[in-house]
This record gives C-alpha cells, sequence and structure tokens, in this order.
C-alpha cells in the first residue's frame, strides 16, 4: 500500500500556509508519497467521515503564492477520549504535518504517541506560524506571516495616515497581537504614527484604558503645540492581554459575556472601544478634537504571502522532508539565520509550569528606545504650553504616565 502524509492546519490563518502545503506536496510527492490534506483540523482527522484533498503536482503548484488555506482550519481541540488511528490505518500514513501554534503542536504529539500504541510507526512534524511574531524562535526568527501581515497592515495604515493629514483629523487605530505587541510596533514605527501604545512599553506600571488615553491624549496635545492638526494613534490589543478584568468590566463599554462571566472582547472593535473612551475625555476637556476608529485585524491574516514569507514558507515546507528523512518527530521545523533547518521540541520553548511564554518586543533594545523616543508626547518642557489644553500636563506626561522617569 502506498505511503503517505497527512496535513492538518490549525488556530487562525497565517500567510503562507498555502505555500507550506504546496511545497509539502511537491517534495513528498517526487518521493512517491500520497499527499493527502484534511479539512477542519483534528475534528476532520478524527471522524468517521473525513473530508480530503489528494493534492497532485498540478493542484499544489496552484497554490503555493495563494494567500487564506486551501485546508479549511478549525481550533477543535480533542481530549484524549476522541483519539483514534482510522484514518492513519486506511491510508497508511507515516508523517503527520500539522500546522498552527503551539496548542496544534502538542495536541499532535499527544495524537501520535497514541497512534503509535495502536502497532503504527506515525511520525510528526510541526510547523510554526503566528501573525503575532511571539512564539520564541532562535535567533528572534520571525514566525512566517507576520512580515505580510505587517506590510498589508503599513499599506491600510498608510492610506489612514493620508487621510489625516487630508481631513485634519485623528485616527485611532488597533492592531492584532494576543500578548505581543510585535505587529503594531512595525505598523506604527513603519508609518510615522505619532502614537504607539503596546503592552511592551506597561513594564513598571499596570495597564488602564486612563493611562492609554492619556498618553493618546499627550500626542494630540504635542502635535497641537507643534501646529499639527493631526495624527494616527495605534494600539496594540494585547494590552487587553495584561489587563485586569475588573478594568474592562468596569470601562462603561456594553460587552457581552461568555458562560464563565468573562467579557468576550472578540465580539467588539478594540478601536471603537479606544476612540470612544477618547471621545468622552476629550469632551471633558472641552478639547473639539475629530477621531475616528480603525480596526487592523482580520484584513491582514489572508493576504498573499509577500517574498520574504513565499521563501521562507518554502524552506519550512522542505525542511519538514529534511527531518523525517533524518528520522526526527516530535519537533518543531525551524530555521536559524543561516538558513539551517533544526528540530526544536516544545520542553525547547516552556517554561516551569509547561507554558510557553510569548516572545515580547524587546522595549529597552535600541530600535525600540529609538522609535519610541521619536513619538509625539509631552514632555517637562512643554507643559506651560500645554496649558492652554489642560490644567494638569503632567497627568498627560507620557513617561510619568509610564512610571519611566
Amino acid at each position: 500500500m502506498e505511503k503517505s502524509i497527512a496535513i492538518i492546519c490549525g488556530g487562525g490563518p497565517a500567510p503562507g500556509i498555502n505555500t507550506v502545503i504546496s511545497t509539502l506536496a511537491k517534495t513528498f510527492l517526487k518521493d512517491g508519497y500520497n499527499v493527502i490534506g484534511v479539512h477542519h483540523g483534528y475534528k476532520g482527522l478524527l471522524s468517521d467521515n473525513p473530508s480530503l484533498v489528494h493534492f497532485d503536482f498540478h493542484h499544489a503548484d496552484r497554490i503555493f503564492s495563494r494567500g487564506g488555506s486551501t485546508l479549511i482550519m478549525s481550533r477543535f481541540k480533542p481530549k484524549d477520549s476522541d483519539f483514534n488511528a482510522h484514518f492513519f490505518k486506511k491510508h497508511n500514513v507515516k508523517l503527520l504535518v500539522t500546522i498552527g501554534g503551539d496548542d496544534t503542536a502538542s495536541t499532535a504529539n499527544r495524537l501520535t504517541k497514541y497512534v503509535n500504541t495502536q502497532n503504527l510507526d506515525v511520525a510528526h512534524v510541526h510547523v510554526p506560524k503566528t501573525i503575532d511574531n511571539d512564539l520564541p524562535l532562535p535567533d528572534r526568527n520571525p514566525t512566517f506571516g507576520f512580515h505580510t501581515a505587517k506590510d498589508e497592515g503599513v499599506r491600510i495604515g498608510n492610506t489612514v495616515y493620508e487621510d489625516a493629514r487630508t481631513s485634519e483629523n485623528w485616527f485611532v487605530v488597533a492592531a492584532m497581537g494576543r500578548s505581543a505587541g510585535h505587529l503594531a510596533f512595525g505598523i506604527a514605527s513603519a508609518c510615522h504614527y505619532q502614537m504607539m501604545i503596546i503592552p511592551e512599553m506597561f513594564n513598571k506600571t499596570n495597564i488602564t484604558f486612563e493611562k492609554i488615553i492619556n498618553m493618546i491624549i499627550s500626542s494630540i496635545i504635542k502635535c497641537k503645540i507643534q501646529g499639527i492638526e493631526y495624527g494616527v494613534a495605534l494600539v496594540s490589543e494585547g494590552v487587553f492581554h495584561f489587563m485586569e478584568q475588573d478594568e474592562i468590566i468596569n470601562s462603561g463599554i456594553n460587552f457581552t459575556y461568555d458562560d464563565h462571566g468573562h467579557p468576550e472582547l472578540g465580539n467588539v472593535s478594540k478601536s471603537h472601544i479606544f476612540n470612544y473612551l477618547l471621545q468622552v475625555k476629550l469632551k471633558e476637556l472641552g478639547l473639539d478634537i475629530k477621531s475616528r476608529p480603525v480596526e487592523l485585524g482580520y484584513e491582514l491574516r489572508c493576504c498573499p504571502p509577500i517574498a520574504f514569507d513565499l521563501t521562507l514558507c518554502t524552506l519550512l515546507g522542505i525542511g519538514v522532508k529534511k527531518l523525517f528523512d533524518e528520522g526526527n518527530t516530535g519537533c518543531i521545523v525551524s530555521a536559524n539565520s543561516r538558513g539551517d533547518i533544526t528540530p526544536l521540541y516544545l520542553k525547547d520553548f516552556e517554561d516551569e509550569n509547561g507554558k510557553i511564554p510569548p516572545r515580547l518586543v524587546d522595549i529597552n533594545s535600541d530600535m525600540a528606545q529609538l522609535f519610541i523616543n521619536n513619538l509625539f508626547y509631552i514632555k517637562e518642557k512643554d507643559y506651560e504650553e500645554a496649558k492652554k489644553y489642560v490644567p494638569n500636563p503632567e497627568a498627560y506626561d507620557f513617561k510619568k504616565i509610564l512610571n519611566w522617569d
């Protein structure tokens, strides 16, 4: 019976998934393997009647530069009791390739250990993807999809900034990033935004809506002092990840709540929240300034990969074959800064609690500090002129808000 490899995708989309799938298919087809794509992630893989794609060269060749995923993705996370080996036996699967985050990888490790107790020999290699760039890869190498998502964010972000200049308005932009500010930092810096707020900035104080709004107002006032009547402030949605739940619940925003009483943040636009709270504060201060919300979210996840990610994802796909041929299993494929392929293991990333800590923006690096120092915000030398707009300018001093003085 012909040997097969199976490919599944977990979590949310990232540019470059189809490049990985295409490369895997072409590479393994050349060696005589049957290449099977499974729709709906683990839910499909473990079902009685999975929806499958049997790849040939022509199918694979059509998708390598496309955005999105030719395999329907799923966040389904099976319990051990859901495991079965039917699919692996029926198709003589020798390798399971998973494309996703750390949850997808750890589930695959559990599943293949179970399958191998059923007198089968199935290897597993994981290809890590996230536009958040928060997986701690060696050499601080980017996760695939990040550079394309940033590029698309900058394309949209530059248009937003042009609108701000053209109409003399302010825009409040929110960018994706579950727990780290890489995407927001990259977009705001590239677009020359007047204000950028990422969770890593709050390394010496807790995060509150008041501090975030005061930082935006600090930028607005500094611009006014310099005769600039427009601007863009970008806030990473990651600030919510580190915010106390009471702070979110007591914000005055009408959230929906899940069965555990937690605010359902996925149901609301983060930029609308920040913009609404900014408008409330501006009215309190008697400042007549228009601001508009813009969300940089799902628009970034399924765009066609740029050259950087096309190359990286092709290398990772070929790298899976290299690791498999060397007998590696239960590992993550990784390319270092020289392009060498090496296996990594979840234990290489996990802390003492078995969790993978996110890779954050190095807020003390020259790059971060230089960009932050180049933002527009009130300093002590601006207090006198700032009193034209607020009675207590020290409350809007950027570095005092962050407790950086």
